[in-house]
């Protein structure tokens, strides 16, 4: 956890934008993988640690904003638990610690909220993607589960996002350190991989280095031979020489920041030439990205000039052709470039999307719904203190294309002749996390390998 006043300041600056009203924030509680007792690694609801920082399973987070009291909800460690687990320190103990003086067991929980409904207080909750939390609200203010989403405080999603999307310098640290761990994940796996090996070997060996600080995994790991297929999570494949690799993965340290980066790199260790020359095309697209960040820039505009690059680039190679520009704005470039640019970084690896995708990424117009644009998760100007990916990516995906053919789509655009050539290449993407500064941005972490030759160095034995 942070000191004590970090989380009173959080709070503090929550209770002014929503002026009134009881604001309810839910901790996740454990989550049973076969029985009760087996369960999968507790992870903590974001906004819950954002403001309460106990990583604690089973808690609930009052802010009584009309009364000027906060409360922390939750069911303290009997004498069976310590057989089990140990001597536990006492949930109000916990509470204290990120300053919160009133610990209330659970058991009361449905009553305290019947007091504020009799005082006619305004209740602020937030969408559940867990159903135990959302049927344990439901109870305690006595509504459907069904009918759920439309007592949803929009103001309170609003205030949250706008809070959290900008990052203090000291989560900045803890992002960047699970950064440096991610890192060194991606390292670990250049220099373990070669022919012959299974995909889940090289799977084991690096997700061992998150262990090694204490971390865990802040998404399941793609690690594919296959890297057309976009987030390909098995790994039952045996390298080959001439494959390529396509490694996504990050850590999340125990403060629960997240890191997320992705390398594409050779399994012998040097790209062929078609693989060094789509690679370079797909270095020129980030670099385009990083030339471009910096405070009041709109993240689409950055995807677009992205994917010109990426157009312009297939047209040098004869597998594009026409006007770059006509050709994005048609969205034909979406053939080799079908997913956004990058998202934002944080507590979540795809951070606050809980609270709805579009809410945390855009703000002064809608999502477009063409083929590659719906899935840009990231559109609004950028600010000060915004941590985010860029991540962009060059596929080669037979079934598409040849749907696409059959249909007829962008005939005017693109050179299918000359891409069925390129139906066994697979795909390629490279992705780094940022900050966005007073004037500019910066990369988080520790110097990485970006152009191919500095990828084939690093994957020296």
């Amino acid at each position: 956890m942070f000191e004590k006043e970090v989380y009173i300041e959080r709070r503090r600056a929550l209770k002014e934008k929503l002026i009134k009203g009881i604001v309810i924030i839910s901790g996740n509680e454990e989550a049973p993988r076969s029985y009760k007792d087996e369960c999968y690694p507790f992870v903590q609801d974001s906004t819950f640690r954002y403001y309460f920082g106990m990583d604690v399973p089973n808690l609930i987070g009052i802010i009584d904003i009309d009364r000027d009291k906060e409360y922390i909800f939750g069911t303290d460690f009997t004498l069976d638990d310590i057989v089990w687990t140990g001597e536990q320190k006492l949930l109000k103990t916990f509470a204290s610690e990120v300053g919160v003086s009133n610990f209330v067991e659970m058991k009361d929980f449905d009553n305290f909220i019947k007091d504020c409904k009799q005082r006619r207080a305004r209740f602020h909750i937030l969408p559940q993607y867990r159903g135990d939390n959302k049927l344990r609200l439901c109870k305690a203010l006595e509504i459907s589960p069904f009918e759920y989403d439309e007592n949803i405080s929009y103001d309170f999603v609003k205030a949250i996002i706008e809070q959290r999307n900008t990052k203090s310098k000291a989560e900045i640290d803890e992002i960047e350190k699970a950064v440096n761990i991610t890192r060194e994940m991606h390292l670990t796996a250049m220099k373990t991989v070669k022919a012959g090996m299974k995909e889940y070997e090289v799977v084991a060996v690096l997700e061992a280095v998150a262990k090694k600080y204490n971390a865990d995994m802040s998404f399941h790991t793609i690690f594919t031979k296959n890297g057309h297929i976009l987030h390909n999570h098995g790994y039952d494949n045996t390298l080959e020489a001439g494959d390529m690799i396509v490694l996504d993965c990050g850590a999340r340290n125990k403060e629960g920041y997240c890191g997320d980066m992705t390398t594409s790199f050779p399994v012998t260790g040097k790209f062929d030439e078609r693989q060094k020359d789509i690679y370079s095309l797909l270095i020129e697209m980030f670099e385009k990205a990083e030339s471009m960040i910096k405070p009041e820039v709109n993240y689409k505009d950055v995807h677009l000039a992205v994917a010109k690059v990426l157009t312009e680039g297939m047209i040098k190679r004869g597998l594009m052709k026409g006007d770059a520009d006509e050709a994005v704005k048609a969205g034909a470039h979406a053939l080799f470039f079908p997913h956004g640019l990058g998202h934002m970084l944080g507590l979540d690896v795809h951070d606050m999307e809980n609270l709805g995708e579009d809410l945390v990424g855009y703000e002064h117009f809608g999502r477009d719904m063409q083929f590659g644009l719906k899935s840009l998760r990231l559109a609004r100007e950028l600010k000060e203190g915004y941590v985010f990916t860029i991540e962009p990516g060059i596929y080669f995906i037979p079934e598409l294309a040849k749907r696409w053919r059959e249909a007829g789509k962008f005939e005017e655009f693109l050179n299918y002749d000359k891409i069925s050539e390129y139906a066994d290449f697979g795909g390629m993407r490279y992705e780094g996390d940022f900050v966005i500064t007073k004037n500019g941005a910066r990369r988080l972490g520790d110097k990485m390998p970006k152009y191919f030759d500095e990828v084939e160095e690093a994957m020296k034995k």
